[in-house]
Order: structure tokens, then C-alpha cells, then sequence
């Protein structure tokens, strides 16, 4: 049965974010993730998932200033200083909050740049993020992100991301794997997931073509959560979506999974 895990950063934002742990538990989850948890404190955050009785699964790794248009650093020439240092807090975070996986988003490209050293940069930052996280004990993601929803996003495809492991060639490195983003970009998303099974670290999802819960659009979740289930997949599924009315309201789909 698969393992759903709350994403704090998109769903229970009708509590402030600390007592989404409480409110997650009391919904029925067992497993959580978030996207940035540095603006608290992570004794906080511990505790809180600790009272909670809730698992931390996930976060991302610093990604620049967002309100600044960043959406990750890992691919920026000039930028390798500030993306080490992220990597760094990043660890601190997840050993405190015994969180096993850490995301890294790539960032953007602008139009017209040529792709090589933006390349070459990111492979060079993936390869020592991945090693700084395996003396930790901790595995490394980059997700493909769709460009209608992130224009000028470097990694946007599963193909892609198969080729950047291979290159940065670390055994701990993986591909985080979001249906809502997949489908817009490739489709297929049932094969595409048997095929690269084992380079999958962590599996996320929404529906298309709004981010809603399961059900509100064109993916046959049913399917997709059996046949996850079916190949073997045992991690946790994030549910990273905005709910269309209310956490609350939109957790129907949910239901058989999370008494289970």
C-alpha cells in the first residue's frame, strides 16, 4: 500500500507551520515532507514531527533567493560558494530532523546562454553535494521540473536527469520523480517509472493540469498508486499539491491509503 507523505510547505497551510505536523498526524499521515525549513528552527522542527509521531521524508537543499527569481543555484557558474554552504546547513537540517533525502533544484538558464557551463557546473555541484551527503548517510535527488510552470528550468526531463547521474556517477545520487511535472513534459508516466525504477529516490505527485489533489484532473491516480505499488516502489509518496478548497476538504482520495 503506498505510503503518502504530506507535503507542509503546499498542504495544511490553514495552521502556521509548525502545528501542521499536529494537524498532518491528526489527518492520518504518517510521513511528511516540506520544501524549505530554514527560516525555523531545527530543534523546532524536530520536535514537533517527534510529538507528531510523523516521519520526515524530504527537503530541498538552499536554492537562492526566491523573491529575487532564483529557483536553485546548482547550475549557476559563480554561484558554487553559496551552493556548497547550502549544502552544508542542508545536512544540519536533515541529521537534526533525521530526514534521509535532500533535493536539489538545478535553477535557471537565461534565453540565448549556452548550456555547456551551466552543465559542467551543475555535475560538478551534484557530484559534491552526493558525496557530502553519503558521509552523512543521506542520498542526494534533482527533479525534472516542467517549463510551462518554471520557464528557463535547466532539468526538465527524465532522460536528462538518467544522463546527469551517470555523469556525476555517484551510487547515492537519484532522480526525484514528480507525476504532475512528468506528465506535462513526457507522458507515459507508468513505463517511464518501471523503466528507471531503480534510479528513482523519492516519487511526488498533483494532478495536471492545475497542482490539485488526485482527481481534480487528467491522471488516473488509482492506477498510478497500484501499479507504484506493484513494481516495488516502498518509499514515500509526496503530496506535493495545493489543495483546490482546503486541506481538509481535499483529502477524500486519500483516505484508503492513509488507514491503511
Amino acid at each position: 500500500m503506498p505510503k503518502l507523505a504530506a507535503n507542509l510547505s503546499l498542504m495544511f497551510t490553514e495552521w502556521d507551520f509548525l502545528d501542521r505536523f499536529q494537524a498532518a498526524s491528526e489527518a492520518g499521515f504518517r510521513h511528511v515532507e516540506y520544501q524549505f525549513p530554514y527560516a525555523f528552527q531545527k530543534e523546532a522542527i524536530a520536535a514537533k514531527a517527534r510529538a507528531a509521531g510523523l516521519e520526515i521524508v524530504l527537503h530541498n537543499i538552499p536554492s537562492g533567493d526566491a523573491t529575487k527569481g532564483d529557483r536553485g543555484i546548482a547550475c549557476l557558474p559563480g554561484r558554487t560558494a553559496e551552493f556548497r554552504a547550502g549544502v552544508g546547513l542542508a545536512i544540519d537540517f536533515a541529521l537534526a530532523v533525521k530526514c534521509p533525502r535532500l533535493n536539489c533544484l538545478a535553477g535557471l538558464v537565461p534565453d540565448g546562454a549556452a548550456m555547456e557551463p551551466y552543465r559542467a557546473t551543475l555535475v560538478e555541484n551534484l557530484r559534491f553535494a552526493a558525496r557530502e551527503l553519503k558521509k552523512a548517510g543521506l542520498a542526494l535527488m534533482i527533479e525534472p521540473i516542467n517549463t510551462r510552470s518554471v520557464p528557463g528550468f535547466f532539468l526538465n526531463g527524465s532522460a536528462q536527469a538518467v544522463a546527469l547521474l551517470d555523469d556525476v556517477g555517484e551510487d547515492n545520487a537519484f532522480i526525484q520523480y514528480d507525476l504532475f511535472h512528468m506528465q506535462i513534459m513526457e507522458g507515459d508516466l507508468a513505463k517511464t517509472i518501471e523503466r528507471l525504477l531503480p534510479r528513482i529516490g523519492h516519487i511526488q505527485i498533483a494532478d495536471v493540469p492545475a497542482r490539485h489533489e488526485p482527481g481534480s484532473g487528467e491522471i488516473n491516480f488509482g492506477f498510478m498508486l497500484g501499479e507504484i505499488d506493484r513494481l516495488g516502489y516502498t518509499g514515500a509518496i509526496g503530496c506535493e499539491y495545493l489543495p483546490a478548497n482546503g486541506t481538509l476538504n481535499g483529502l477524500a482520495w486519500a483516505g484508503p491509503y492513509l488507514k491503511a
